[in-house]
Parts: C-alpha cells; structure tokens; sequence
C-alpha cells in the first residue's frame, strides 16, 4: 500500500515531482558507480595501459604517450579528455578536425590493435575520476564539431543534459558516425538513453560494451 504522502502527491499532479527526485537520485548512485568503477578499471587496465605507452613511445618517440583534446560536456563545459596517442605527430596539422578513416595511414601501425580494442580510451577513466566524464553516456564531441553539428541538428545540444561517457548506447549500437544520416541516428540513440536512463541500461551497455574489446570495425 502507498504511503499517504505519495498519494496525496500524485494526486495533486506530483507524480513528475516524485520523478525528478528519483532520477536526482538515481543519478548521485551513478556518480557512485563511476568513481568506484572506474578506480577499479583502473588498476585492473593499469598492465595494459603500461604496455601501450611503452609501444607508442618506442614506435614514434618524438612524441607523448597520452593525446589531449578539448571536449564538451556536460551542460557545454568544456574539459580536456585523455586518449593513448595510437596518431603520429602532427596528424591535424591543418588546424581542423579530420575523423578517422579505414586504414588511415596517421596511425602508428604497431597501434593498429589498440584501435579494435579500444584500449586507446582507457585514460578517459582519469577523467571519469575527476568527475568530467562517466562510465555510461553520449560520446563527448569537439566544440568546433559540436557546432557544426548543432546547426545541422537542433536537438543536438540535448546531449549535454548528461555527462559524457565512455561507453553508450550510440556507441554499441550505432558505430561510427560518418555523414550526417549516421550524426542523426546516433543522436537519436543518445536522446533514448538520456530519457531511459536506469541503472539496468548502464549495467547492460557496460555488459555489452565488452564485445568491443575486439572491435573489427574500430578506425
């Protein structure tokens, strides 16, 4: 049986009160869920992680082992996300965003396979750390992308209502964006999770995610 209060509210037209407060809380036990498995991610990976950097340096040295990129997030703060550098120096030497294309010659060959395991986004757990990012969420984009995007897109800034993630919904389901149809099917899978979102979608996203440690479509 309901408790007097909780009828008393959804009778008065309280139901979308209720909601909201339990989204709110849903959301503090997801942060809690980012910061534990993340830190947990990261000591179990931190082997992996190891290897990869000393691969990179040992292949291009002229260069860093962690590639750094301006991102937007969440409510369009702008943060630095944190990538395994898998490109050559100077791989955007023109000054603008190129996506990353089948058999793109910028990448250090010996990186190839930290592509299709997507081991390249393991030192994003860092930014979910620092509380920027979370385990489960849209894809954070450039801002000079993310304006491009929002132009041809108007419900495109919706994105922003939630933290970034590192895996998602688009990312499993959609693959790689290249053209605008596949932009909009991908925000399409974005706006879903952002309106269903529940601990049993993340934990099944985090679940399917494993698949794509061998990812034959990865650039």
């Amino acid at each position: 049986m309901p408790e007097p209060i909780t009828v008393v509210m959804v009778g008065a037209g309280g139901g979308s009160v209720l909601l909201e407060i339990a989204r709110r809380q849903f959301r503090i036990f997801k942060e809690m869920i980012d910061l534990l498995g993340a830190g947990v991610c990261l000591l179990v990976f931190a082997p992996v992680m190891l290897l990869c950097a000393i691969l990179i340096k040992v292949s291009d040295p002229s260069g860093p082992v962690l590639y750094e990129q301006v991102r937007v997030g969440l409510n369009g703060q702008l943060f630095t996300i944190y990538k395994l550098r898998t490109m050559y120096m100077d791989a955007e030497k023109h000054g603008r965003a190129i996506r990353a294309g089948e058999d793109d010659p910028r990448v250090i060959p010996v990186c190839r396979w930290m592509r299709r395991g997507h081991l390249d986004e393991l030192p994003q757990l860092i930014n979910i750390l620092r509380g920027e990012m979370s385990l489960v969420g849209p894809r954070p984009e450039r801002p000079e992308l993310f304006e491009d995007l929002s132009r041809a897109l108007p419900k495109f800034e919706r994105r922003l209502a939630v933290k970034p993630g590192l895996t998602g919904l688009a990312q499993i389901y959609n693959g790689y964006d290249t053209d605008i149809d596949s932009v909009r099917r991908k925000l399409d899978y974005d706006l879903a999770y952002i309106d269903r979102m529940s601990l049993g979608l993340d934990c099944k996203l985090l679940f399917a995610t494993l698949s794509k440690f061998h990812d034959s479509g990865a650039r």
